[in-house]
């Protein structure tokens, strides 16, 4: 699928808006419910090329920023028992070739977490372009879903996947904005 002119960007970096994008999990829980959160600090990289392409694609996840909003939790989660976050810092994901930008699209790429590398295919939705009246600027926004198996990553080895889930679905809600003339 081509670039049409609904969903071509101006080329150049965009910039993260974090206020008004996020970066969000389910996990199942005994294998009965879900457990959902978010990790509060993430960055991204989204550079298009002249030809409407996205030539870049990456973000980092820090870690211990997980927040399921329950303290205790959320200390059990970053301890060395699942995620381990005095040692593993980031999560980090880069497509692997360019994009061309549609309605819909896939972005495969590979996820680095500990020094294990997996390639991951994110569905994207594209949310489409509007200036943003608080600074008169495009931004550019879109959902990407996908998931990780824990497992492949070496995360929360001693837990059977009874206890918890071994896919981890991520959704993000990203809004960029357009690079500086």
């Amino acid at each position: 699928m081509t670039t049409s002119e609904q969903t071509r960007l101006a080329a150049g970096s965009w910039n993260l808006d974090a206020n008004h994008s996020s970066v969000n999990f389910t996990a199942r829980h005994l294998g009965i419910s879900k457990v959902r959160g978010r990790f509060n600090k993430f960055e991204t990289g989204f550079v298009v090329d002249e030809a409407g392409k996205a030539v870049t694609i990456e973000a980092t996840i820090y870690l211990d920023s997980f927040d399921t909003g329950n303290e205790m939790r959320d200390g059990h989660v970053r301890s060395a028992e699942i995620l381990d976050t005095a040692n593993l810092s980031t999560l980090h994901f880069k497509v692997t070739e360019p994009v061309d930008i549609a309605e819909e699209f896939e972005v495969t790429g590979e996820v680095t977490l500990g020094g294990v590398s997996k390639p991951v295919t994110l569905d994207v939705e594209w949310g489409g372009v509007q200036v943003f009246p608080g600074d008169q600027k495009q931004h550019a926004g879109f959902t990407a879903t996908g998931s990780i198996k824990r497992s492949e990553f070496n995360i929360a080895a001693g837990l059977p996947t009874a206890m918890l889930g071994d896919k981890i679905a991520i959704e993000l809600d990203i809004q960029l904005v357009e690079p500086s003339a």
